[in-house]
């Protein structure tokens, strides 16, 4: 800190350099007072919108769990805002109220961003808590304008008012007319697949009619009586050639005997024709039989489509019964809307503090800058003012300090301890301090009279 190491010091410094830091603590005052002063006045008011819960209780959600009142409110909320404070909805509010018509010079962009901080929503949670798992409820919206003027600020808080109150309730009609329509769109779309589905189904059906799965217990016993049958017909065959063969074997054959052989060989033709039915059936029941398998695999696959198709039908059925008896409740306003509790009105004064705490900021500034231009000033022309600056800098321990000696200054140094004895010289007859006192209280009057 070069000279300045100890509080002897610095509190010397800042006797010696007194008058400059008053002067310069005096004129950033005033500055900031100024300044302070000429920006301009603003402010604030409020509307209040209250959301009131549905005076029907609304349909349960998908989980089971009924809507808190208030649960959709948020994002509500968060949609008309994003929708009010759209580039074109800005410029409606701004012509509507004529904006900004004493400062042609700004632009468009500069009035949407003004009018974009100018205006706040602040949303008021619900006393009630929120469940876990569930959505944000909130119980009331607060709309805060701040302005220049204070009866444009009430009209443009109302003005967003009333457009959320609009918004809200043709925003929730809206929401349940869209909601029935999607779903009626989704019932006829699935309803379609179903039946082209179950119409798939039935001609798989027909073409592999034998194969199916439910006769596959009268195919197998079916082929076991084709097989008893090919017995009885293949031991009556081998009889009759038997029989047959004795017969032709006769070395003189009667005319009985002739009979009978063109008996056994009629038979023998029928059982024949009879053998190659069956085992012509048979293969053909041992063929269905085979395929049954892959014919159950792929109407598995068809009933778990159906099914799934199924499910999403009773869903989506279940879901147009709900968005229908909200429609009703959208129509009848009965459901959670909101309603204008308090209306904004113009506020009689400004909003404090602004003002005083540049006062504040510019004062303090001031005096911290003085301080630290005493401190360069003296840092500038280092001087050995002490005995321990001079040890300090000179390694010598001082024998003899002599203080300074001033001149006695006449009149004028003997009027600085008296109070005014001369008329043609008032303020010189002051005392330093009473003079430092009169300048600090006029300052400190004159600021908190053109502060309030």
């Amino acid at each position: 800190m070069g000279q300045i190491q100890s509080i002897e010091e610095l509190i010397s410094l800042l006797l010696r350099r007194r008058w400059m830091i008053i002067l310069i603590t005096l004129a950033g005052l005033l500055g900031a007072v100024i300044f302070a002063k000429s920006r301009p006045d603003v402010f604030e008011t409020a509307a209040v919108i209250q959301i009131e819960g549905a005076q029907v209780a609304e349909p349960t959600t998908p989980g089971g769990q009924a809507q808190p009142d208030g649960g959709g409110a948020a994002q509500i909320l968060q949609t008309i805002e994003q929708r009010l404070t759209t580039r074109d909805a800005l410029t409606a509010v701004i012509e509507r109220h004529n904006l900004f018509a004493d400062q042609p010079q700004m632009t468009s962009d500069e009035k949407l961003v003004a009018l974009r901080t100018a205006v706040t929503f602040q949303a008021v949670d619900s006393a009630g808590g929120q469940a876990f798992g569930q959505g944000r409820s909130i119980s009331a919206i607060i709309i805060s304008v701040r302005y220049g003027d204070p009866n444009t600020a009430a009209e443009l808080a109302n003005d967003f008012a009333q457009g959320i109150l609009d918004q809200s309730a043709a925003g929730q009609r809206d929401r349940a007319d869209k909601n029935v329509a999607f779903f009626k769109e989704e019932e006829a779309r699935i309803y379609d697949q179903i039946s082209k589905l179950e119409a798939e189904v039935a001609d798989y059906k027909n073409t592999h009619a034998d194969a199916m799965p439910t006769l596959s217990d009268a195919r197998r016993d079916e082929i076991v009586s084709l097989s008893d049958d090919l017995r009885q017909a293949t031991q009556s065959l081998v009889g009759l050639q038997g029989e047959q063969a004795a017969i032709a074997a006769k070395p003189q054959q009667r005319e009985i005997d002739k009979r009978r052989l063109d008996d056994i060989a009629t038979q023998i033709d029928v059982l024949n024709a009879q053998v190659a039915s069956i085992n012509a059936r048979k293969a053909d029941v041992e063929a269905a039989l085979s395929a049954t398998p892959e014919v159950e695999r792929v109407l598995a696959g068809y009933d778990r489509q159906l099914q799934q198709l199924q499910g999403q039908y009773d869903n989506v059925m279940q879901r147009m019964a709900e968005a229908e008896t909200t429609q009703r409740l959208a129509e009848r306003q009965q459901s959670e809307r909101f309603t204008l509790l308090d209306r904004a009105l113009s506020p009689d004064y400004a909003i404090g503090g602004g003002k005083k705490k540049i006062a504040i900021a510019g004062a303090v500034a001031s005096l911290l800058g003085a301080i630290a231009l005493a401190f360069l000033l003296d840092l500038a022309k280092p001087v050995v003012r002490t005995a321990a600056q001079m040890q300090r800098q000179l390694d010598l321990e001082p024998v003899v300090c002599i203080p300074e000696i001033r001149a006695p200054k006449g009149r004028l140094g003997s009027a600085a301890l008296r109070l005014i004895d001369d008329p043609k010289r008032p303020i010189f007859g002051l005392p330093r301090f009473a003079v430092i006192a009169a300048v600090v209280t006029l300052a400190l009057v004159l600021t908190a009279a053109v502060i309030g």
